[in-house]
């Protein structure tokens, strides 16, 4: 069965799914977007998708940033969703990509007198990071402050620092970056939030250090809390404390839960993911499947 999108409040197949060459968001970036992972538990033959409900909570407070007030509820958001992975037939783990966007056909900067509308379609999607242990460097590129662009909204024109972060990264020979502030704190990756571990303890960048306030970010400092009895402490987070964390991870709705094992040719800790990290990784993947009932609140069983 072909992916099915939602647009024009109609379901159709994604390979229909087109908008006009001279919508708004196309020319000049307005446009804000979710991803969310539905997770394929082989057991109960059924995808779970993760936090649904927060994620468009989320994608509306970004909407709004751009003046744009999405024409569905929340509940409705949610019942599209499961009606496009219930009409794909996904049999797998798969990424499901809202986008709120200015639709106008017309020129010129700015986000009043603009219509906006409304898309999701879903896809087949495994991994994002290629790897299982993630070798990191510190990007030339820094994060913007939240008087640039506001960091807690997925604005696409935002993303093009994420991409330039990206591709630098890739280009020197490491899986992923990670971007400082303007004042030379740690932020995050290009698609991800970082939590460092140094004696026990669980670090990750403020909300106040150009960070989003991921999703997965809140998901894992709750199990951490819960699970493990650590609270997180959020707090700037110098490059001398990164380099000589003992543990380090990324987070984020495509990249899960990924241990960092290396940054700028030098090794976390011992060299491999971490006795914390791995034990959070476990929690976390038990928890999107489905598997730990404690948490299925979180999970919209489809089928």
């Amino acid at each position: 069965m072909p992916s099915i999108a939602f647009l024009n409040n109609e379901f159709i197949p994604l390979e229909d799914a087109k908008v006009g060459i001279m919508t708004h968001a196309l020319h000049y970036g307005t446009a804000v977007f979710e991803g969310i992972r539905g997770n394929w538990n082989e057991d109960k033959k059924q995808v779970f998708i993760f936090r649904l409900k927060e994620h468009y909570e989320r994608l509306a407070e970004g909407s709004a940033f751009l003046k744009m007030k999405i024409p569905y509820s929340t509940e409705e958001l949610c019942q599209i969703t499961v009606d496009i992975v219930q009409k794909s037939g996904f049999k797998e783990d798969i990424y499901i990509r809202p986008l709120s966007y200015k639709s106008t056909q017309a020129m010129g900067v700015r986000l009043h007198d603009l219509e906006n509308d409304f898309f999701v379609f879903a896809i087949p999607w495994g991994r994002y990071l290629e790897t299982d242990a993630c070798r990191c460097c510190i990007s030339s590129w820094r994060r913007p402050a939240d008087n640039v662009i506001p960091p807690s909204a997925k604005i696409t024109g935002l993303y093009v620092n994420n991409a330039l972060t990206k591709s630098e990264a890739v280009s020197r020979g490491f899986d992923e970056g990670i971007m400082l502030t303007h004042d030379g704190f740690v932020s995050e990756g290009s698609g991800e939030n970082i939590f460092v571990i140094k004696d026990g303890k669980i670090f990750t960048p403020t909300t106040k250090d150009s960070i989003l306030k991921g999703i997965t970010r809140d998901t894992v400092m709750i199990l951490a809390k819960n699970e493990l009895g650590i609270d997180t402490i959020e707090k700037k987070i110098s490059l001398d404390e990164l380099y000589n964390a003992d543990e380090c991870f990324l987070t984020g709705t495509a990249a899960h839960l990924t241990p960092v094992t290396e940054i700028e040719d030098k090794k976390m800790g011992n060299g491999h993911a971490g006795e914390i990290t791995l034990k959070l990784q476990k929690l976390y993947f038990d928890v999107i499947k489905g598997k730990n009932e404690k948490y299925i609140e979180w999970c919209t069983p489809v089928y």
